[in-house]
């Protein structure tokens, strides 16, 4: 493993992640981290974010139809709302599914996902 170093513009995107409390693409990582950082560009972005997964720091989130996002590692187990008039997706406190579904004799469950849709509160209003 190579050793990362610490720049002004990774040092940007992190804290980026970490203050949006919630799972951000990597043009809105590029947009909300301009502003620490007089010039970033998409492909720094995406560099930074592979190296901070590839570190176990980021975790990739998946939804259907969306572009891929990526929030902190080390989050407790949790689900997602993706607002369909912004496109923006926002962490869920807890989980959906307090008790384990009755499944077929014989299967294990393994994991699951939740995603639920609507309109955010800006969007809401």
């Amino acid at each position: 493993m190579r050793m990362q170093r610490n720049t002004r513009q990774r040092e940007a995107i992190w804290r980026t992640l970490v203050e949006a409390g919630r799972p951000l693409s990597p043009l809105e990582i590029l947009a909300e981290s301009l502003p620490r950082v007089g010039s970033l560009g998409i492909a720094t972005v995406y560099r930074t974010v592979k190296s901070l997964t590839e570190e176990g720091r980021l975790v990739p989130v998946e939804l259907p139809g969306q572009p891929m996002r990526y929030e902190r590692s080390g989050l407790a187990h949790h689900h997602h709302f993706c607002c369909t008039r912004c496109d923006r997706v926002f962490e869920l406190e807890g989980c959906a599914l307090v008790r384990e579904p009755k499944t077929p004799r014989g299967f294990k469950i393994e994991g699951h996902e939740v995603t639920l849709y609507g309109t955010c509160r800006e969007c809401g209003s």
